[in-house]
């Protein structure tokens, strides 16, 4: 069985080897792989934030949109 230090030092061996990889598609295979592993955060999204979401693109998509400046004066009290 692997121990903590034997984890930690695969994760470094793999990252050293990531940062002189040269292949391409490797990245998007591995944030695939990661997708797989950690679950889409979108799936656990409530119906009521969907819509919400579908909402404030279709708002967007429309040219339905505020300045940041806007938006820091509404939520500035909560930053």
């Amino acid at each position: 069985m692997a121990t903590t230090t034997d984890i930690q030092e695969r994760k470094i061996e793999l990252i050293q080897w990531l940062s002189v990889i040269d292949d391409i598609s490797l990245p998007d295979r591995i944030s695939d792989l990661k997708v797989q592993v950690e679950g889409n955060w979108a799936d656990d999204l409530a119906d009521d934030e969907i819509a919400s979401i579908a909402k404030g693109l279709a708002d967007a998509g429309q040219g339905k949109l505020q300045p940041h400046s806007k938006a820091f004066e509404i939520y500035k009290k909560w930053l």
